[in-house]
């Protein structure tokens, strides 16, 4: 029992560790009210630097440490409730190095890198930051919801989210990381990176011995249930899930103009008047600002703590629906919609001129 408390300490202290960094990028410090992007930019300038954010993954990692202690010592209960804490946490992870990918996790551009690099890309087995950076940045932004140029909208294809496709198959689609291809797909991704130029093969070890370390120092329950588990199976799901509704992907309305303009045609805002559920995603599956995705399009280089200010100044996007899953706006049914309208060929009509 001592060292499951021991462990819940962790997490707590992980979790404090991590509000370091909020509370030196929050509005509310100082009592400002960025309500303009020069207002946020200006804010996001001057408080910038290279401590916070290595607080903020040091707070994640030790959180990890605790779920292993909890893994070990909880029982039954203890696995499950690591199993699900770890899948967050890499989630999390993954938000954190994704604002590192756009420049603005610290101060300096090879810090940025770095820190994405050993506290997430490394670790858990992820492709090298400049790949990332050139297919989210460079090949996602501008063309997000384009098919044959965005390389997310070619990932749902890839798992059978294409226009024509069949209600079974779109259910398949939606839960595509949990399926046996998409299980092999996740193992396949892990070790093509030994094909990586450079440090290829010690890219594929990171996943190996993270593995390997969390079991010599917490024990094999920890490595199967903290780790293992989440990093195969939930964290995918869970990054699944993000992906799914961050664009009306199948039935974006073409918008030329501003960005803000385009960004709203296909865009979307989920749980827009739902506050228990906004909290319970932005702690889980869609944390870090990947709730505001649609500020975050528009405005790609304002750090999170910024876009809810933001987004409260923008206008759009129409399509802001109350669920994921249940009620006839829901994301994953208007998605099923669209593919089921749609001819086979992908089609989506001409672009509307904005006014």
């Amino acid at each position: 029992m001592g060292t499951l408390s021991a462990g819940l300490v962790a997490v707590a202290a992980g979790i404090a560790l991590r509000q370091v960094d909020r509370w030196w990028f929050s509005p509310a410090r100082g009592r400002h009210t960025p309500d303009s992007l020069r207002a946020v930019m200006r804010l996001q300038r001057e408080r910038l630097n290279d401590i916070t954010p290595v607080l903020l993954l040091l707070g994640h990692w030790v959180e990890f440490a605790g779920w292993c202690a909890v893994a070990v010592h909880g029982g039954p209960w203890g696995c499950a409730l690591a199993a699900l804490a770890g899948a967050a946490k890499f989630r999390h992870l993954q938000e954190v190095s994704h604002f590192a990918v756009h420049g603005v996790l610290a101060r300096g551009g090879p810090l940025n890198t770095l820190l994405a690099e050993v506290a997430a890309h490394l670790p858990l087995g992820f492709v090298p930051v400049p790949v990332r950076r050139r297919r989210h940045v460079r090949e996602h932004h501008p063309n997000a919801t384009v098919s044959g140029a965005d390389p997310n909208l070619a990932e749902l294809h890839a798992a059978g989210l294409r226009p024509g496709a069949t209600r079974a198959r779109c259910l398949l689609g939606m839960v595509h990381p949990l399926t046996p291809s998409g299980v092999y797909g996740t193992v396949r991704d892990l070790t093509a990176l030994v094909r990586e130029p450079g440090a290829g093969r010690l890219r594929a070890a990171g996943p190996v011995v993270v593995t390997t370390a969390v079991a010599a120092l917490f024990g094999w329950e920890a490595a199967v249930f903290a780790f293992a588990l989440p990093r195969l199976l939930l964290y995918p799901q869970l990054a699944w899930m993000s992906l799914l509704v961050e664009h009306r992907w199948f039935d974006p309305e073409r918008v030329t103009g501003p960005p803000v303009a385009v960004e709203a045609g296909r865009c979307l805002r989920l749980y827009p008047h739902n506050a228990l559920l906004s909290l319970l995603a932005r702690g889980t599956w869609l944390p870090y600002g990947d709730l505001y995705h649609f500020a975050h399009s528009a405005h790609p280089a304002v750090r999170w703590n910024y876009l809810p200010a933001l987004e409260r100044s923008l206008h759009g996007p129409d399509y802001r629906p109350r669920a994921l899953l249940l009620g006839d706006s829901a994301v994953l049914r208007r998605h099923r919609r669209a593919l089921e309208a749609a001819p086979a060929t992908g089609h989506l009509g001409p672009a509307r001129q904005d006014a």
